[in-house]
């Protein structure tokens, strides 16, 4: 890693006698005064790394034996990291050395190293100094073992993991967890903001079921759903569903739209392709036999029937149809009518808020449903929209002037009253022709400094029902140690200390107390990070978002702590089939964690495979930010 002036191939080098070991030459280019220099800036460094250690050496006590040389090599990069040492970097690779810009996993030896380095270009002895908790190589050595012991052992074509959210269907559905593993997924996540507990139970039973048929082992993290921080649901204007068939660009129809009509007490909510309607149509219609309906638009349409099977009726649709819930609905065989029912419950429908710069939005307290703002015959605002949010504690500490962001940082605004009760929001980042605002969509209070527990009741429930199956637990909302030390103590309570940790950097607050969140996560391996860019991005300012992002990994490295890279990887390919360049340049990217996260969609089998192609690529040409230097095939090509 680290590499003395002038060093040439014995091959190339010409025949000379042997220089005087005792006394070193010093090359012309170097200045013995500009050594000298480096060396006391050096050695400061040094010093001040040993005293940021020695300051926390209550803190290293508490940790796992076995992880304290990790505890204290991150001390010493942080005491390192305190100073700006560019000036020092830049000398040192004008001397011929290395720099430091590789000394995460081993600090203290890569000081070490370089001291020597320049003790000998100085022709003097080396300052005695006992040796470093790691040395050049425990380091990376520690990193890939604490990954081993969280994520599992890692494929052989790559040393990358890799993730897959499940999706709701991975429940009843063990072909597809199947495919995911062989396709390449390494680790399976469980959302436990989505589903329940006999869901993610039946998706741990199909992938142990999987790995016994495919002979490959899977690890299972749970992710705690955290505190809720979302806006709440919008009023209801009724039921609608909206059925069209596909058209070419001249409008003639290439495929009618294709409709499964079930006894309404079967299906009681519609869908785009199943609604239900009064149960004795379903049991009278024969084939041939028609429904007539009006719609929405008071168009009346005709369906055509054939019986599927003895529940259900399928109907195709050549025109659009806006349907409500409710609408009547009359069976026709012939020109008889035969029978009078209606449409069954239907897909609320709740208009989004239009929001503009400028604006003023009413976040409530309590959980009336939120509406559009009311305005004039002019367009000016008589009341303003008004929208719950979920997250109590956003009442209590928020304050004027503080920023508040919706929807992954679409649409921002600022704090301007807080009774209490109601939080009134000055719009001040929307789109130019207004943007959306809908129901469930994420709230971040970036500057908010929230005085909340990370595990909720509901956490604490779900804990205890995932405990039997999972290999590792997520925390989200981390905000500081002691929600670190809030998920060990009730996993030792359970009896389950022995699963992995994993801590979910998504807010300003945990990335800014990420030293002490590791030192808290080291009490209680294997621990590992999950950097959720989205939520970083809107906190913390998309600008700022790579800058951030590198520190964690930084940071986490100094640690030995692997990292789980997160939030919209290959998004375009997972959900449209298709990816876009940069998802592709960030997949890549990605090889510099332990472990790169997918989330769900229609072709996350074929995402999944993708990835994993990539990492493998990467695999050859890099290790974490090192480059390994493998022959290239177009250096032949000269």
């Amino acid at each position: 890693m680290l590499v003395i002036v002038n060093a040439i191939p014995a091959a190339m080098k010409p025949s000379a006698p042997a220089p005087d070991a005792s006394a070193p030459a010093l090359p012309d280019a170097l200045n013995a005064r500009m050594l000298q220099r480096l060396l006391s800036a050096l050695g400061e460094i040094r010093a001040a790394a040993l005293q940021l250690e020695a300051t926390h050496a209550a803190a290293i006590e508490a940790i796992e034996p076995a992880h304290r040389a990790s505890a204290r090599n991150l001390l010493h990069y942080l005491g390192v990291r305190r100073h700006d040492i560019r000036a020092l970097q830049a000398d040192l690779v004008g001397c011929g050395l290395s720099s430091l810009s590789n000394m995460e996993s081993s600090t203290l030896a890569s000081i070490d190293s370089v001291l020597a380095n320049l003790a000998r270009l100085t022709g003097s002895a080396a300052a005695p100094h006992p040796p470093g908790p790691v040395d050049l190589r425990t380091g990376a050595l520690l990193l890939a073992d604490h990954a081993h012991a969280l994520l599992g052992a890692p494929p052989q074509a790559r040393a990358t993991r890799i993730m897959v959210t499940m999706p709701s269907e991975a429940a009843h559905d063990p072909r597809l967890v199947r495919e995911l593993l062989e396709a390449g997924m390494d680790v399976m996540r469980i959302n436990c903001a989505h589903d329940d507990a006999a869901s993610w139970k039946a998706m741990a039973r199909h992938l142990r079921a999987a790995e016994r048929q495919t002979g490959r082992r899977c690890r299972i993290q749970v992710d705690l759903a955290g505190p809720k921080l979302r806006t709440g649901a919008l009023r209801e204007l009724g039921q609608l569903l909206k059925l069209k068939p596909e058209r070419d660009a001249f409008g003639r129809v290439l495929r009618p739209a294709r409709i499964e009509l079930v006894g309404a007490e079967t299906q009681p909510v519609g869908t785009a392709a199943r609604i239900g309607v009064s149960a004795d149509i379903v049991r009278r219609a024969a084939n041939g036999d028609r429904l007539r309906v009006r719609d929405a638009r008071g168009k009346t349409r005709e369906l055509p029937l054939a019986r599927q099977d003895a529940h259900t009726l399928v109907a195709e649709l050549g025109h659009s149809l806006y349907l409500q819930g409710g609408a009547v609905i009359e069976l026709w065989r012939e020109d008889s009518r035969l029978l009078t029912g209606s449409v069954g419950r239907l897909p609320a429908v709740a208009p989004p808020i239009v929001l503009h710069r400028g604006d003023t939005l009413l976040l409530t307290r309590s959980a009336e449903p939120g509406c559009d703002a009311m305005r004039s015959a002019g367009g000016k605002i008589e009341v303003p929209a008004r929208i719950h949010c979920t997250l109590d504690a956003a009442f209590l500490q928020a304050r004027p002037g503080e920023p508040v962001w919706f929807d992954d940082g679409r649409i921002g605004g600022v704090v301007e009253a807080n009774d209490h009760e109601l939080i009134t929001v000055r719009i001040t980042h929307a789109g130019a022709e207004g943007s959306r605002l809908r129901a469930e969509k994420g709230i971040n209070f970036p500057e908010t400094q929230f005085a909340l527990s990370a595990l909720t009741d509901k956490d604490i429930a779900d804990l205890e029902a995932v405990v039997g199956f999972a290999d590792i637990v997520a925390l989200s909302f981390v905000r500081s140690a002691a929600d670190v030390t809030c998920l060990e103590d009730h996993l030792h309570r359970l009896g389950a200390g022995q699963l992995g940790i994993v801590l979910k950097i998504e807010n300003r607050q945990a990335f800014e107390n990420l030293p002490g969140v590791l030192l808290a996560g080291l009490r209680s391996p294997p621990v590992g990070v999950m950097v959720a860019r989205g939520d970083l991005a809107v906190e913390l300012g998309f600008e700022r978002l790579s800058e951030v992002q590198e520190e964690i990994l930084w940071l986490c490295e100094a640690a030995h702590v692997p990292v789980i890279w997160a939030t919209q990887m290959l998004e375009g390919l997972a959900k449209k089939g298709v990816p876009s360049r940069a998802e592709v340049t960030d997949a890549a990217a990605s090889a510099r964690a332990e472990c790169a996260m997918l989330n769900k969609g229609p072709y996350i089998v074929e995402t999944t495979r993708f990835l994993g192609d990539i990492l493998g690529r990467m695999h050859s040409h890099q290790a974490k930010r090192r480059p390994t230097l493998r022959s290239l095939a177009v250096s032949q090509k000269v």
